[in-house]
């Protein structure tokens, strides 16, 4: 007996030590994480903050001190700026690399390099779409660019001697936990992370849909259900407002539409239940007599976070603000005369072309009368665990094709055979905006750094110290024809090809407007009087609210732009639900159904974490909107549905609209019973989700929001979190995307500000620091922003000092 125990000992001993030292799957070898001396117990970092020490690097031109406040914000003072950039880099890299890295590796198709096999077609469309082809292209401009080149290489250096830095036991714990190390920074890497993010901001199309939508019910039924401009529109630059420019002459519309297409749908469209706002507020109409400027960028929300707060000054810049890292300067921020801030444009700059090849082969296409050959790039796809993949990528001169006839690309869901003509392509140099932007001392600094912009198109607000309020609706707009870009084109149609550009000079933009303010919340840029196609926008009224607010508001102090950020009113439901309430027949309501009417009856329309009625609206117009178009627009294949800010005006002003009736029943039906229907749908819904009525009814319960983990490593996110706000709201949180930056400046002599996102400057789970704004968040409240005009090592504020010195 003792020998068997002594034997199955010595097995289950032997046993551990091969687990311990094996990968499993996606699992690291035990041993290597548990590991005292190199596993995750080294990532575990205190609160306490080093007071003063000193590092040598290789590579500064000069000693450079960086101030590291109450929260971990670095304040970084360089005698030039080749200094200040690489010193970013290194800081950057030093909290955030393991973030850098991934989201590079991300936007390049290269998870499976670190996750294996289950990641190959997600990488295999990166390579379609050509990403990197549309990095390099960037990269190519910026690097000829003496300012660029010097700032990204700078900035590159800093990174990588963080890097070089680092032993096994150091890594950041993502790389123990997937098992990889990091490797070599590159200026591509940099490019990379901006492209990425113009893929997600511009990358979307509706073009196939509204193509179904064409061939299947007409020229007419599309303008009536998709109009261009909605009913009584308020957009970000005010009506009548009178352009400064001569417009060019718009070509008359060509033929559009490709029904050859029509059982296929396009990867992705703009999400509306997401947005950004942002306003400055002239002196004449705040407390202190100089404007103030707001920004909430609304975009997923992850941890570690998308944003990096950071402040930079050498002897040609002082600036505060945050930057996505990865990125060199400030991308949203202040200096000591202007502040400004973005949202997206959601402008159309992705067209897609039905193109015709001479055989399976694709090495020919028809364009223009002939037979012209394609580009083939070979990309080869490394898979953790297993053969390297290799995939051809067929381009035409309008872009590549990202699905071949026989593909399964990603989730399938792009046509095949068609080439994607994207602005994000094309080259640029957005990092030269930044760099400007950083520096601009007025109004005109300020617009000559736009003119540098392409894409993706964001609505850039701007105050300044002398008085100054302007917006500019700013990228790169190809002139095309009306309807050019609402369908599929032809591709063997060269009139159907981009061909020039929309004047810098003409895009949408007021400055100091009468009404003594301007603002964007994605909504359309201008009304119908704008002579040039720009796309389709969001609904607008996080727009119209902002704007019904800041037109009755005056004495105006920072703190009021704070609580407007928070606004949870539904001006959506408060248009809707009235007259929807008028059609429910409440003596055919069950007691569960009247306790719910009795809740959204009694709503003040405000989308508060504590209220049912929001739930049951949100639950209620779902059901409603699927219920009158889903039988017209069902089927095998995908059309776009019209908005429901078209169904809301629908309901009001075609109460008998043929679209109220089921073409799939032999009975007729009516509005009235499709709201009845679908009210009572909604109860049965919410109680078959979350019980019988209760606080799991309550719309902070019952939507819930998530800040999860870049890697989806479960205990590395923050949860389950009980907020208010929603779509078509001011404070347009979703359940796992919302306002990502707060921020409001005061542009008074000395400058004031406050921001807070829903992070932490490091991006180490085992620090404090890596989740400590998220409380601060959740509460709506802003965290003070220390500013400094000069190096001041005794505030009482800065916690450690940072001297990096010349290697000697």
């Amino acid at each position: 007996m003792r020998q068997l125990k002594l034997f199955l000992t010595l097995v289950l001993t032997i046993g551990l030590i091969i687990v311990g030292s094996t990968r499993i799957g996606l699992v690291p070898p035990v041993g290597k994480l548990l590991d005292p001396f190199h596993g995750f117990w080294q990532n575990l970092e205190s609160e306490r903050l080093e007071e003063v020490y000193t590092l040598n690097l290789d590579g500064l031109q000069a000693p450079v001190t960086v101030l590291i406040d109450d929260r971990l914000v670095s304040h970084v003072f360089a005698e030039n700026d080749h200094d200040l950039y690489f010193v970013q880099g290194y800081i950057t890299a030093k909290d955030r690399l393991w973030q850098m890295e991934f989201q590079t590796h991300v936007a390049a198709g290269r998870l499976s390099e670190i996750v294996g096999q289950r990641t190959v077609e997600y990488d295999r469309f990166q390579r379609r779409i050509g990403m990197t082809s549309a990095a390099e292209n960037m990269l190519e401009t910026v690097i000829k660019n003496p300012i660029s080149r010097q700032i990204v290489n700078a900035y590159t250096a800093g990174v990588n001697i963080y890097i070089d830095s680092l032993s096994p036991s150091e890594y950041p714990i993502e790389y123990k936990i997937f098992d990889y190390a990091p490797e070599p920074w590159t200026p591509l890497k940099c490019v990379l992370l901006a492209k990425s993010m113009t893929w997600r901001l511009a990358g979307g199309s509706t073009d196939l849909k509204m193509t179904n939508v064409l061939a299947k019910f007409g020229l007419d039924t599309v303008e009536d259900l998709f109009p261009r401009y909605p009913k009584n529109p308020d957009p970000v630059i005010p009506k009548n407002t009178p352009w400064d420019f001569d417009p060019l002459p718009v070509e008359k519309s060509q033929k559009v539409g490709s029904p050859d297409s029509m059982n296929q749908v396009l990867p992705f469209e703009p999400n509306p239940s997401n947005g950004s706002n942002n306003w400055a507020i002239s002196g004449t109409k705040t407390v202190s007599g100089y404007p103030i400027l707001a920004n909430d960028p609304h975009l997923d929300l992850n941890l570690p976070s998308i944003w990096y707060e950071i402040q930079l000054s050498s002897p040609s810049v002082n600036v505060y603000g945050v930057t996505i890292p990865g990125a060199p300067s400030v991308l949203i921020g202040f200096n000591q005369k202007i502040a400004w801030g973005m949202t997206n444009g959601g402008d159309d700059v992705t067209d897609w072309y039905q193109v015709e090849f001479r055989d399976d082969t694709l090495e020919e296409y028809f364009h223009n009368g002939t037979w012209k050959p394609t580009t083939r790039v070979i990309e080869e796809i490394k898979v953790r665990g297993n053969k390297r993949i290799q995939d051809t990528v067929v381009y035409t001169h309008h872009g590549p094709i990202p699905l071949y006839s026989e593909d399964k690309v990603f989730d399938g869901n792009i046509p095949r055979l068609h080439a994607m003509r994207w602005l994000g392509h094309d080259p640029s140099n957005e990092f030269l905006t930044f760099y400007q932007l950083n520096r601009a001392q007025d109004y005109q600094s300020y617009v000559s750094a736009l003119s540098h912009y392409s894409c993706p198109a964001q609505n850039f607000a701007f105050a300044d110290t002398a008085g100054d309020v302007a917006i500019w609706h700013s990228g790169r707009f190809p002139l095309r024809f009306h309807d050019q870009a609402r369908f599929i084109n032809d591709g063997s149609n060269p009139e159907n090809d981009w061909r020039t550009w929309v004047p810098s000079q003409h895009n949408p933009h007021v400055k100091n407007p009468e009404r003594g303010f301007v603002s964007s919340a994605n909504q359309h840029p201008t009304s119908s009087d704008y002579p040039y196609y720009l796309g389709w926008f969001f609904p607008q009224y996080r727009g119209k609210r902002i704007n019904q607010k800041l037109s009755k508001m005056n004495s105006i102090i920072p703190d009021d732009c704070r609580l407007l950020q928070l606004d949870n009113q539904n001006l959506q439901a408060s248009l809707i639900v009235p007259p929807l309430l008028k059609l429910v027949d409440t003596s055919r309501l069950t007691p569960r159904e009247t306790q719910a009417f009795k809740e959204i009856s009694t709503w003040n329309y405000v989308s508060d974490a504590y209220q049912i009625a929001p739930t049951v609206f949100h639950v209620w117009q779902k059901r409603l909107h699927t219920a009158i178009w889903s039988d017209e627009f069902g089927g095998d294949r995908s059309y776009r549905l019209p908005s429901f800010d078209r169904t809301i005006q629908l309901i009001e002003d075609e109460p008998n609209s043929p679209w109220f009736d089921n073409i799939h029943t032999g009975n007729k039906e009516s509005l009235l019973q499709l709201v009845n229907s679908s009210f009572k749908d909604t109860v049965t819904e919410l109680i078959s989700r979350s019980g019988e009525m209760g606080s799991q009814w309550e719309w902070g319960e019952f939507r819930e929001v998530d800040i999860v983990h870049l890697g989806r490593l479960p205990g590395f996110g923050r949860t389950g979190l009980n907020v208010g706000g929603g779509p078509g709201i001011v404070n347009a949180i979703g359940r796992t995307s919302g306002p990502s930056w707060r921020m409001i400046v005061s542009l008074e002599p000395e400058i004031k500000a406050w921001g807070i996102y829903p992070g932490g400057q490091s991006g180490n789970p085992g620090s404090p620091y890596y989740d400590g704004f998220v409380d601060t968040w959740i509460e709506g409240e802003l965290d003070e922003l220390l500013f400094l005009k000069t190096m001041d090592v005794s505030h009482h504020r800065v916690k450690s000092v940072l001297n990096l010195e010349t290697e000697k």
